[in-house]
């Protein structure tokens, strides 16, 4: 049984995280109606019900609200299911499988409404980018886990950058397609690509 000093901090932590979800869910709907630019701050916190003060409790920019949309939880997924594969396998090979495990992740109509916004100004186009460095630095942490042996450092850095380009690609060519396959489809459709490079 919890004690008394636990339960403030569960219901605190719960009221803060349906906090955050209502800002979150207030500001995507103001930037797909009003679209990045047109949507203020301010707007975003009078949606929510909240001051413009508690908006930086909980979030430093209307950027990060949009991000905080977006995160379908791929990022967080992404070293521990690396982690998972095996290692007697080819790095590049048990990329390609942990990416298609996790590529159900992001397959959400909120994801290409998303897409659509950070393809909008130029420095959100310049922290998506940013978004793909953050993540193939967990993927090569991840593979310098599973491969530890420092001589094989800069081959698994290739191999998280070249990963992380056919990720890309495949996110590209399944919303160019409107989704008419799932994003695994994409996948391995670039990982065979890429192959047939070599």
């Amino acid at each position: 049984m919890k004690d008394a000093s636990e339960r403030p901090q569960g219901l605190r932590e719960r009221k803060r995280h349906e906090t955050s979800e209502r800002i979150i869910e207030k500001g995507l709907k103001l930037f797909v109606k009003n679209g990045y630019e047109g949507t203020t701050l301010d707007a975003i916190a009078e949606a929510a019900g909240i001051s413009r003060r508690t908006f930086f409790y909980y979030f430093k920019s209307k950027e990060d609200v949009l991000l905080a949309a977006h995160d379908s939880g791929l990022k967080k997924a992404l070293g521990p299911a690396m982690l998972d594969e095996a290692p007697d396998q080819a790095p590049l090979e048990a990329v390609q499988r942990c990416l298609i495990k996790l590529a159900s992740r992001y397959e959400t109509k909120e994801s290409v409404v998303f897409d659509r916004l950070m393809q909008s100004t130029e420095a959100l186009r310049a922290r998506k980018e940013a978004v793909f460095v953050e993540t193939e630095q967990i993927l090569l942490d991840a593979m310098c886990e599973l491969w530890p042996s420092p001589a094989r450092r800069d081959g698994l850095r290739l191999v998280a950058m070249v990963a992380m380009g056919t990720l890309r690609l495949a996110l590209d060519k399944w919303k160019q397609n409107n989704a008419a396959h799932p994003l695994a489809y994409y996948i391995r459709q670039g990982f065979t690509l890429l192959a047939k490079q070599f």
